[in-house]
């Protein structure tokens, strides 16, 4: 179906339509049918393009317009729209430019208010930097003018309907069974886990396997900028969710007054998606206050990039001195996971370290588990796998008060 065509059908479709009642999906779905239908035989249609051309019609209504066959694609993880023309999205690692163009920027603003609505977020001139979320816990940034030059800028990050567990992630080569079966001992026993890496390198997809070994009788909340965890094995969950200012600069509610509120909601563990800035002080400090097991994840480039950037970031909430900083990371963090998206595009876990004390004025890390690369095949895959370093735990305290036993080739005894 040509373009022409397609904008001709759905001018009459919405001189049919009855806009003084709300339209079923089910009673639009029926028209367009019908108008595509009395065009078939003229335009020697198949059977699949006649779907096809119903499909678009109907998403151009009520779903995401052009941009709706990359939501319903499984393969595809991220959508990249740089104004209404420029589309690309992200399949199997590799960035492709999507053949299609929506008809207009107009339209394209018409998504974007369609998308920030369905949160409670608000996104204008004034406000032209936003976070939101879409309904199959997809998330979405979405800039605009003036901020964005080259006009309104989506980012869709896709999620999985069904979220990866350990398993699923040992058989993609992103964790090795060994060091998945160290850190099921760490949840399990309540050890406070620090998850960093790059950008899509896939920090919240651990977050959530890990998750799925937090005990199901505790009570866990959960922070986030935009709700993307999916857990589903604790019954006793709450989900909290940041909001940004109204209009008037009033109602905003951040990640630190969400941490803050959580202290005061009897939880057993508190999980922050990721911080970014001053909120990592507050974060720290429910670790230190009897928060075991507790989970989050921040930005690094390595596992010691990782301890650095949280001094900065508490520092930008509090101007402490730098070896008070440094006594509460080492105090409150027990294991740093670190995701690198590697150059074949693959996401592995590269480094496992546990914190130790302070040092000659450093936080000191013990490394428990290093990606060792050992060539490539011949379609340029990496090839390696995380390996155990054979360096001794030193705080066995929690699996010990836990009840819980490490691997016996782990050498902890």
């Amino acid at each position: 179906m040509n373009q022409q065509l397609f904008h001709t059908l759905k001018q009459d479709i919405k001189e049919r339509l009855d806009l003084s009642s709300t339209v079923s999906d089910a009673k639009l779905f029926e028209l367009i049918e019908h108008a595509i239908f009395s065009l078939a035989d003229e335009q020697g249609w198949t059977s699949s393009e006649m779907q096809m051309g119903v499909k678009r019609i109907f998403d151009s209504f009520r779903g995401l317009d052009v941009l709706q066959p990359l939501i319903d694609d499984p393969s595809v993880t991220e959508i990249m729209v740089n104004g209404h023309e420029n589309i690309f999205f992200e399949r199997n690692g590799a960035v492709e430019r999507y053949p299609y163009v929506l008809e207009s920027a107009e339209k394209l603003e018409d998504l974007i208010q369609m998308i920030v609505s369905k949160v409670n977020r608000i996104v204008n001139q004034s406000t032209p930097i936003v976070d939101a979320r879409l309904h199959d816990g997809s998330r979405v940034n979405i800039v605009l003018p003036p901020a964005s030059l080259s006009g309104p800028a989506l980012t869709i990050r896709k999620f999985p309907e069904k979220p990866l567990l350990m398993d699923d992630l040992i058989h993609m080569g992103s964790v090795s069974r060994e060091a998945a079966d160290v850190l099921r001992v760490f949840v399990e026993s309540g050890y406070n886990i620090f998850v960093g890496g790059g950008t899509g390198s896939g920090k919240t997809t651990f977050l959530n396997a890990l998750s799925a070994w937090i005990p199901s009788h505790e009570r866990i909340i959960t922070i986030e900028d935009s709700a993307e965890l999916q857990i589903q094995n604790v019954p006793n969950l709450v989900r909290m969710e940041t909001r940004n200012a109204n209009t008037e600069g009033k109602g905003e509610i951040s990640i630190r007054d969400l941490i803050r509120s959580s202290l005061r909601m009897r939880p057993n563990r508190i999980i922050v998606g990721e911080v970014r800035g001053a909120e990592a002080l507050d974060m720290l400090a429910a670790m230190n206050t009897g928060h075991d097991g507790s989970l989050s994840s921040g930005h690094s480039n390595t596992s010691v990039d990782m301890l650095s950037r949280l001094e900065t970031m508490v520092l930008s909430s509090a101007p402490l001195p730098v070896e008070v900083i440094r006594k509460q990371i080492a105090s409150a963090l027990d294991i740093i996971v670190h995701i690198s998206r590697i150059r074949d595009r693959s996401r592995r876990v590269t480094e496992i370290h546990e914190v130790l004390d302070v040092k000659e004025g450093e936080v000191q890390l013990l490394p428990l588990f290093l990606f060792e690369e050992r060539g490539e095949t011949a379609d340029r895959k990496v090839i390696g796998e995380l390996t155990y370093t054979g360096n001794r735990l030193n705080n066995l305290h929690k699996i010990q008060m836990a009840g819980k036993k490490l691997p016996d080739w782990f050498n902890y005894e």
